[in-house]
């Protein structure tokens, strides 16, 4: 039997640059929101991914930005928090959006950083050749990249060079993980990530980028089931009101939808209840980023 080995990959860049879809394609299954809504992704995540002997723990980040707020700077630090320890570190850019102030940011912050790093250009099925190779070149020149790799996580060009190129950076060593575990969030995180994901997905015009989702109750019934009561938090009554829709059929909808998801990745029927919850200052809730994953910033 050949030598297992495991290690630690950072997935990291601006927001947009479709990292959670990277990291959903390299493990096999979803284990990570996704929406067009930037910020979509909070708090660090890993999704597990194999290939063949090789456990590869991918810690999908927040996108790296200016923050402005709290919240804002709670997320950043987990991303920064998430490239700790990490065998690799892989800076993933949007093909087709290029070089901006955000990527530029993000490779000051790797400029000191000892780990290896890996240039992906996510997004090749939209972009242009041309722009492509200019922008290689350019973040090539700015950093020492060991390599360079051209992917859509949508269509898979270029994934499975991408994870051969992972697994030859980790070390040997005993798996961290199950084979088929896939990521390592519970259950309650799981399933608030799936409601947050369906308001942006059916809100994403409406609703402002201020909104979470808390869980106040997940148990297990008697009978197999899983009972899940769940806050959603915004910060005007207006918001209120876009979220519960004529009749409360815009919020049924989420839920039925969330529900749905949330059953078939626990394999178990769900009961989920919603309540929608004004408080203007939820931002500034330790709770809060405690049930979100995050760290609480001054």
């Amino acid at each position: 039997m050949s030598e297992t080995k495991c290690g630690l990959v950072a997935i990291v860049g601006a927001p947009n640059a479709g990292k959670s879809t990277l990291v959903n394609a390299l493990v096999g299954q979803k284990v990570a929101i996704t929406s067009p809504k930037a910020q979509t992704t909070r708090t660090r995540l890993m999704g597990i991914a194999m290939h063949g002997e090789t456990q590869m723990m991918l810690v999908d980040t927040p996108g790296i930005f200016t923050p402005a707020r709290r919240l804002d700077r709670a997320m950043v630090q987990a991303a920064w928090g998430g490239t700790q320890d990490a065998d690799i570190i892989a800076l993933v850019v949007d093909a087709k959006g290029g070089i901006g102030s955000k990527v530029e940011m993000i490779l000051e912050g790797l400029a000191a950083r000892p780990e290896p790093k890996l240039l992906v250009l996510n997004k090749v099925d939209i972009a242009a050749k041309d722009k492509m190779l200019h922008h290689i070149a350019r973040l090539n020149e700015r950093l020492s990249f060991i390599d360079t790799y051209m992917v859509s996580a949508i269509t898979g060009d270029g994934l499975e060079e991408l994870k051969d190129a992972f697994a030859s950076h980790m070390p040997a060593g005993e798996w961290h993980f199950p084979e088929d575990q896939v990521s390592d969030a519970t259950d309650r995180l799981t399933a608030a990530e799936i409601t947050r994901e369906q308001l942006y997905h059916q809100l994403h015009a409406e609703l402002p980028y201020a909104s979470a989702v808390e869980t106040e109750k997940y148990e297990e019934r008697p009978d197999g089931s899983v009972e899940i009561h769940q806050q959603i938090l915004i910060g005007r009554p207006t918001q209120r009101a876009i979220i519960l829709g004529k009749g409360g059929a815009r919020l049924k909808e989420i839920g039925s939808k969330a529900r749905a998801e949330i059953s078939h990745l626990l394999g178990v029927k769900v009961h989920l209840y919603l309540h929608v919850k004004v408080n203007p200052k939820w931002e500034d809730d330790r709770a809060v980023y405690r049930d979100l994953g995050l760290d609480w910033v001054e």
